[in-house]
C-alpha cells in the first residue's frame, strides 16, 4: 500500500499519530481484501482451502504425500489433464512433478501391443513408488498396461591409440637355404617353404 502523506501545513505530532493510525487501518483492510485472492494460489493457500481446490481438480492426497508435492499436483492438475495421453505430455507431467527424466517405449517387438514401458532410474523408482502409480492411474491411457523398467547409467573407460591401418609384406631369401624370412607389420615369421 502507498504511504499516506499529509500536506506540509498539516504536519505536527498529533496529526502524525492520526496519519500512522490511518495507515495501519488501511493496510489491514488491504490484507483482508487480498486474502481471498491469495487463497486461489495452490502454492500459498491455507491447507483446508487446498483440499477444496484439490477436490475441485480431482486430486486426492495419498498417504504419506509431502505437502509440497500435494501443492504441486493441485497447481498443475489442469495442465496435466490436458497433457495426459500423449508421449510428450507424459514426459512433461513427470518433469513438472519432480520425478525427472523419463523414456517411453510403445509397440515393442515381442511384447503385447498394449504394453507401454516407462524407463526410469533406480533412484526415481525407489523414491517415488506411490507417486508413479498415482500418476499412471490418473493420467495414463485407458486400456494400456504400464511397465516400469530401470535405466542404469554405466561409466565406460576407453583408451585411445593411434592406428595407421597400413600393410607391408617384405620377403627375404637367405643364402643357399630353403628357409625364407617374411616380415608383416613388424612381425617376423620364419618358414621352411620353397618359393
Amino acid at each position: 500500500m502507498n504511504k499516506l502523506k499529509l500536506p506540509f501545513w498539516l504536519e505536527g505530532v498529533e496529526l502524525s499519530k492520526l496519519r500512522d493510525a490511518a495507515q495501519s487501518w488501511w493496510t489491514k483492510v488491504e490484507q483482508w481484501l487480498t486474502w481471498p485472492l491469495l487463497q486461489l494460489d495452490a502454492e500459498t493457500c491455507h491447507l483446508s482451502v487446498l483440499d477444496l481446490l484439490a477436490w475441485q481438480r480431482d486430486i486426492q492426497r495419498f498417504q504419506g504425500e509431502p505437502e509440497s508435492l500435494y501443492r504441486l499436483r493441485v497447481k498443475y492438475a489442469f495442465i496435466n489433464a490436458v497433457d495426459a495421453g500423449s508421449v510428450a505430455g507424459t514426459v512433461r507431467i513427470f518433469q513438472r512433478l519432480g520425478v525427472g527424466y523419463l523414456e517411453i517405449e510403445e509397440r515393442i517387438d515381442g511384447v503385447d501391443w498394449d504394453v507401454i514401458r516407462l524407463n526410469l532410474s533406480d533412484t526415481q523408482l525407489s523414491s517415488n513408488p506411490v507417486l508413479l502409480r498415482v500418476l499412471i492411474q490418473q493420467y495414463g491411457r485407458t486400456c494400456r498396461r504400464y511397465e516400469f523398467t530401470t535405466i542404469t547409467p554405466v561409466t565406460l573407460g576407453m583408451r585411445i591409440a593411434h592406428f595407421h591401418d597400413d600393410q607391408e609384406t617384405l620377403v627375404a631369401v637367405l643364402d643357399d637355404t630353403a628357409d625364407r624370412l617374411v616380415v608383416i607389420n613388424e612381425l617376423a615369421v620364419v618358414t621352411t617353404e620353397n618359393t
